[in-house]
C-alpha cells in the first residue's frame, strides 16, 4: 500500500514541477513510510525523488526504526556532536542530487532546524509542496475511512461514559479530565489531535476555549469539542447541552444550529463545491436573522490531522470527491452569554455523503 502512495505521490510532484521533496516527521511522513518518530532537538529529515531511493538522515538512536519502514529507505545515521550534522545532510543531498533542483517543503511541518542545515548544505530551491502534499492525502482510501469510523465510535462512547457525571458544581476541568479518561478506556491512542474543548456559560460562546476551574451553573449552555484517535487517525465532533432550564433564546439558538448542521450534511456530495456546504448552512443562521453570530468556517477536512484539506468556507471552489472526509460544525455565538456549535464528521461516497457520527444532536438537558 504505501508504494502505491509513493508513486502517487512522484506523479503529483511530476505535476508540480518538483525534483524531491524533503519532509520532517508527521502525518505525510507516517502515511508514506509507516514509521513514527517525535520531534526533538536532533534532525529527521527523509528525502523522495523520483530519480533516487528514498533516504532518511536520523540519529544512530533511532535506527532500529530503518527495519520498521514500510518502503525501501537508506538510512544515514549521526552521532549527538551538532557540528557533525551539516556533513551528513551534505551526503544525503548529494546521493539524491539536489543541486540546483526544485525541492519541496511541507509549510506547516519544517522546521528551522532542518530548513537551515538544507540550506547550507546545497544551493537547492525549496519551495512549497502544499498542493503536493494535499492531493496526497485529501481523498482517503477505504482502509482509512474505517480506521476513522472507529475514532468516531470511540470517541461517541467516551462521551456517553462522561455524561453521568455531569452537573452544576463540576468544573470544567473536571468535565475534561473525566472525557480524557473515559477516551482511553474506550480505545482511543493516547497521542490525540487536540485537548477536549469544554466551555460553560460565557466561555461556550468562545469557539476555541480551553476548560477552566469555572463551576458549570444551573442556565448554563454547556459546548463540548473532543475526538478520538485511532491507529492515528481521528475523529472530530462537537454536542451542546443545558444545565438545568436555559433561557428561551438559548433554546432558540439551539434548533438553529441544529437545523443549520442538518442543512449542511444534506447538502454534502460529490461533484460540488466545499463553498456550497458552507453556503447550505450560513443560509439556515443568515435567514433566523444570527448570520453576524456565527463567526468561523462551515468546518475542516479530517483524517491524520485534525485540520487539513478540504476547508470548508464560502469561497472554495474545490470540488468534493469520493474519500473526502471533513467536519459539519455551523455555530452561534452570543458573547458574554453562551453558545451553541453542533460538529460531524462526514466522509463523500461515489453517490453521497455518509455521516460518520450519529451522537444525538438536539439540546440535552443535564441536572
Amino acid at each position: 500500500m504505501k508504494t502505491t502512495r509513493i508513486s502517487h505521490l512522484y506523479a503529483l510532484m511530476q505535476q508540480n514541477g518538483l525534483d524531491a521533496l524533503v519532509l520532517n516527521p508527521g502525518p505525510s511522513f507516517a502515511y508514506l513510510t509507516g514509521m513514527q518518530f517525535s520531534l526533538m532537538e536532533r534532525p529527521v529529515i527523509l528525502f523522495l525523488s523520483p530519480e533516487a531511493e528514498p533516504v532518511l538522515v536520523l540519529p544512530e538512536l533511532e535506527a532500529i526504526k530503518l527495519s520498521q519502514s514500510d518502503v525501501p529507505v537508506k538510512g544515514i545515521t549521526f552521532g549527538d556532536n551538532p557540528a557533525t550534522w551539516g556533513g551528513f545532510i551534505h551526503q544525503a543531498c548529494q546521493a539524491m542530487q539536489l543541486e540546483g533542483k526544485k525541492v519541496g517543503v511541507e509549510p506547516t511541518r519544517l522546521r528551522y532546524l532542518e530548513l537551515r542545515l538544507l540550506e547550507e548544505a546545497v544551493k537547492a530551491k525549496f519551495v512549497s509542496a502544499e498542493a503536493v502534499i494535499s492531493g496526497l492525502r485529501i481523498q482517503k482510501e477505504p482502509s482509512e475511512i474505517e480506521l476513522m469510523r472507529k475514532a468516531v465510535k470511540i470517541a461517541q462512547d467516551a462521551l456517553a461514559n462522561t455524561l453521568p457525571i455531569i452537573k452544576a458544581g463540576r468544573t470544567e476541568k473536571e468535565v475534561a479530565s473525566e472525557l480524557l479518561l473515559q477516551l482511553l478506556k474506550a480505545g482511543s491512542d493516547p497521542d490525540l489531535a487536540f485537548a477536549p474543548i469544554v466551555a460553560s456559560g460565557p466561555n461556550s460562546a468562545n469557539p476555541h476555549a480551553f476548560p477552566t476551574g469555572r463551576k458549570l451553573q444551573a442556565g448554563d449552555l454547556l459546548v463540548i469539542d473532543w475526538g478520538a484517535a485511532y491507529q492515528g487517525y481521528i475523529s472530530d465532533l462537537t454536542r451542546t447541552f443545558a444545565i438545568g432550564k436555559v433561557e428561551p433564546e438559548f433554546q432558540r439558538i439551539a434548533g438553529i444550529v441544529e437545523q443549520a448542521n442538518a442543512a449542511g450534511r444534506a447538502a454534502s456530495r460529490p461533484e460540488i463545491t466545499a463553498g456550497e456546504v458552507d453556503k447550505a448552512t450560513r443560509k439556515v443562521i443568515d435567514d433566523s436573522g444570527y448570520g453576524k453570530y456565527f463567526t468561523h468556517r462551515t468546518g475542516h477536512g479530517i483524517g491524520l490531522e485534525g485540520h487539513e484539506p478540504p476547508f470548508i468556507f464560502n469561497e472554495n471552489t474545490g470540488i468534493l470527491k469520493e474519500g473526502m472526509a471533513f467536519t459539519v460544525e455551523p455555530g452561534i455565538y452570543l458573547a458574554g452569554r453562551g453558545g451553541v456549535r453542533i460538529e460531524d464528521n462526514v466522509v463523500i461516497t461515489a453517490s453521497r455523503a455518509e455521516i460518520l457520527s450519529d451522537f444525538p444532536r438536539q439540546l440535552r438537558t443535564l441536572e
